[in-house]
């Protein structure tokens, strides 16, 4: 999560915690490693990423943004691809720059306070939303603005009972997770369910002083989940992955999505192919080699939202072009209802019952 001002320049950018990080892994393990490897597949710029293939020419993966007004003014920073959920972005500045971010090529952008009061009293006039995702780029970073956000939120949205927040600091800058955030965070104890989704990619990032963060951030009321994208050279085998959600449930972080990687431009390196995804997925499901209560659900972003992939949910493959067609319970008339702005973008085909199913960009394994 983090925003760029050149859609085809993504700026490298690690924190100086990481930096240390992989400083110590090269001393130790050396730059031919797996945890080197897993961490400067993340994180280091590649030359791959000038590559523009004919297929990625959108800079956005899918739309989603609102055009609604409120007391005759604009909303700004809203997205909304369903029924009950909303989402808000305050900030796009990140500790680190994934490569493979999905919001990587986004300008950079701060919501100011009166957008950001605007956009909340105009969530608390639609009575189906009940939850709130603050994303980005990444809330953890600007803990005054994201203090300002959820009073905005408390205060003039009523119908929301639930508040997620989208974040990778404490895999990223964990010393951020200090006592003045938790004092801050510790005054909405009990108002709303919080809870937090980050990225944990691989077994070498569940470092000391992330597990504390994580700790501390449970101290305070959150709930810990975990999605995270299947990438090349980072967790692409079996081996990794089920090393990965042992240690997620080991230290009680709920394992939800394991994200086939988005289609984005200059990005098609990390993907591999949704057949590999789903094969792995169903050996971790059936291997026994940890808790049941690990295991995630293998899903794609697509153009219209997410879809959880199974064995039939692929209807059709269309070699020339390298896409699948999925199918979704998504309907038409619904996502126009709860998000007015949207278009049905060219790749959707529809169902006699209005459903939506959509060509989706596969990956390759080699």
């Amino acid at each position: 999560m983090a925003g760029t001002k050149k859609t085809d320049d993504f700026k490298e950018l690690i924190s100086p915690f990481l930096k240390s990080k992989i400083s110590q892994i090269l001393d130790t393990k050396g730059e031919n490693s797996e945890d080197f490897f897993a961490l400067s597949n993340q994180y280091y710029k590649n030359d791959l990423e000038k590559i523009i293939e004919a297929n990625f020419e959108k800079p956005r993966h899918y739309q989603s943004e609102l055009s609604v007004y409120h007391d005759n003014q604009r909303v700004k920073g809203l997205e909304r691809l369903y029924k009950s959920t909303i989402l808000i972005e305050p900030t796009t500045v990140c500790a680190a720059h994934c490569r493979w971010c999905l919001r990587g090529q986004y300008p950079v952008q701060t919501m100011t306070k009166d957008e950001i009061t605007l956009a909340t009293k105009w969530i608390g006039t639609i009575d189906e939303l009940d939850e709130v995702l603050i994303t980005g780029g990444d809330p953890l970073m600007s803990i005054s603005l994201l203090e300002f956000t959820l009073n905005q939120i408390i205060n003039n949205s009523k119908n929301i009972l639930i508040i997620r927040i989208a974040s990778r600091v404490p895999f990223q800058d964990p010393e951020r997770i200090n006592d003045k955030m938790l004092d801050i965070l510790n005054k909405f104890r009990g108002k709303v369910r919080f809870e937090l989704a980050t990225h944990i990619n691989h077994p070498v990032e569940f470092w000391p002083e992330s597990i504390i963060a994580i700790e501390k951030l449970k101290s305070v009321g959150f709930k810990i989940y975990n999605q995270n994208p299947l990438l090349k050279g980072v967790n692409d085998n079996f081996e990794t992955l089920e090393k990965l959600y042992t240690l997620l449930r080991k230290y009680d972080i709920e394992s939800h999505y394991l994200f086939h990687a988005i289609p984005l431009r200059g990005m098609s390196h990390h993907r591999t192919s949704v057949k590999k995804g789903l094969e792995l997925t169903n050996k971790l499901s059936s291997c026994g080699g940890f808790s049941g209560r690990s295991k995630p659900k293998f899903c794609v972003l697509s153009d219209i939202g997410k879809i959880v992939i199974y064995e039939d949910t692929i209807i059709e493959k269309d070699p020339k072009q390298n896409r699948i067609l999925l199918k979704s319970g998504f309907n038409i008339d619904d996502r126009q209802k709860w998000n007015p702005s949207w278009k049905k973008p060219d790749d959707v085909e529809l169902n006699n019952d209005r459903t939506m199913n959509v060509w989706y960009l596969d990956g390759e394994d080699n």
